[in-house]
């Protein structure tokens, strides 16, 4: 399912950011990671490397990002909100630092990184807080790097699971693809943070089962019915063996990723 730039938090959207902790090692074992172009990308646009960079990474969740940074060279501390995520990362990761806390509020000094990460997590802030306290915690000359996997939906059999997932959810996945990349200023209303835009396209192979639990480990999945989720599921398993009879999926995402300096 698609993940698009920030919304006005609301206790709904409050629920699903909570959601995780209760599928931490489902979201661990079965989300898709990000490619080695990403890390060049970012590097690219901020003129500088991760080599040797301290990095702030929000929302590391169960670790994904923050290990690929790692082992880029960064020297990274992860910032997570939720304490079953943070502890399943602590569980996979344990020669890293996690601190408690999010991005509305970084319990991180002024001035003390030279990048600010978000991966598949920036929507989930206040950008009234959340900006501020990027450019608080940023070096002059410092980069904050976000960026959201998205379903590539030129592919055929995608856009077609795409319209079962909208349906299911109540949303054109399309639309709101669209939206998010048409609209980079919907990630800073504010229009403090001159954001730059580029798209990664990567792809991986992975048993169905594999793909459903990613499916399954997204927020409007978990805080819907047991009943429901798992009815969706199965008939998307009978859709998805039709067209991969060997079991094997092909992915393919977009990586949207936008990147602002600060001055």
């Amino acid at each position: 399912m698609t993940t698009t730039p920030p919304t006005p938090p609301t206790s709904s959207h409050a629920a699903r950011a909570h959601s995780f902790n209760s599928a931490v090692a489902q979201y661990a074992a079965n989300r898709p990671s990000y490619p080695p172009a990403l890390f060049d990308t970012v590097e690219e646009l901020a003129g500088r490397s991760l080599s040797g960079a301290r990095v702030v990474d929000v929302g590391a969740g169960t670790g994904i990002a923050t290990a690929l940074l790692y082992d880029r060279g960064a020297d990274v501390l992860a910032v997570e909100p939720g304490e079953g995520m943070a502890a399943e990362f602590r569980r996979g990761l344990p020669q890293l630092p996690i601190v408690r806390g999010n991005g509305n509020a970084l319990p991180v000094a002024d001035a003390y990184a030279d990048f600010v990460t978000y991966a598949q997590a920036w929507h989930w802030t206040d950008t009234a807080r959340s900006v501020p306290e990027a450019l608080r915690v940023l070096r002059p000359g410092g980069a904050l790097a976000v960026w959201w996997n998205t379903e590539a939906l030129d592919v055929d059999w995608i856009a077609e699971a795409a319209d079962r997932t909208g349906r299911f959810l109540g949303v054109d996945v399309a639309a709101k693809k669209r939206k998010a990349g048409e609209r980079t200023d919907l990630a800073d209303p504010s229009g403090r943070l001159d954001f730059v835009r580029r798209d990664v396209r990567w792809s991986r192979r992975v048993p169905v089962d594999t793909h459903l639990a990613n499916i399954g480990s997204h927020s409007a999945f978990l805080v819907a019915s047991q009943e429901r989720r798992t009815a969706f599921l199965e008939e998307e398993r009978a859709h998805l063996l039709k067209a991969f009879p060997d079991g094997v999926v092909e992915e393919a995402y977009d990586v949207l990723l936008l990147v602002a300096t600060k001055p």
